[in-house]
């Protein structure tokens, strides 16, 4: 067996992700208002991740990727997505922390977060409402409707070509008083590669 050879992985274990990606067995599990119940939605999804300039922060510094993931139900691929979502992901080498910061449409704002090391294959990320580092931030509305209570996400890369995540929102419903996990997971495969001399965009 030829033993794989690897470079010095600035990205750390962020390295396998960059490039382009699509899924279509993605699964949503989630309580909807208007006809208030749960219910499961299959998707199909379109992510890229692009590395991004060098970030110092005093002694610390920051590799990362900008990031994006969007989904559509199944049979309205030629409609607007029901879900968007922007972000970085950041890798600090020093401390050993892996970070997800991500903004979704719907008005909800994470930073989370984890030990890692350089070439794990399996990615945390987790966060709490008021936690001083890995926190939780939601509209009026939706506090309202749903207090987020907790967020757990993990993204695992199965093999050079594949990788997978679940994304788990612990919420209290407003509207029943229960708690509910609001899951989301899928299997994505890469479809384009980004040249390593590309400018970032």
């Amino acid at each position: 067996m030829t033993e794989k050879i690897q470079g010095p992985q600035k990205l750390g274990p962020l390295t396998p992700l960059v490039g382009e990606w699509e899924g279509d067995v993605g699964v949503d599990l989630s309580y909807h208002n208007k006809e208030d119940e749960t219910s499961k939605t299959g998707y199909f999804e379109h992510a890229w991740f692009k590395p991004i300039p060098i970030q110092e922060n005093g002694q610390q510094t920051l590799w990362g990727l900008k990031y994006a993931m969007t989904a559509w139900r199944h049979g309205e691929e030629a409609m607007d997505p029901f879900h968007d979502e922007i972000g970085f992901l950041l890798w600090d080498g020093v401390r050993k922390q892996v970070m997800r910061d991500v903004v979704f449409g719907r008005g909800i704002a994470i930073l989370a977060g984890s030990a890692a090391e350089a070439r794990d294959t399996e990615l945390r990320f987790d966060a709490k409402p008021g936690d001083p580092c890995y926190g939780i931030l939601q509209n009026h509305y939706l506090l309202e409707r749903a207090e987020i209570l907790e967020f757990k996400s993990a993204f695992t890369i199965d093999d050079e070509e594949t990788f997978s995540y679940t994304s788990d929102l612990h919420m209290k419903l407003a509207a029943t008083g229960a708690e509910m996990h609001h899951t989301d997971h899928n299997t994505l495969t890469r479809v384009k590669r980004y040249h390593p001399g590309s400018q970032y965009n």
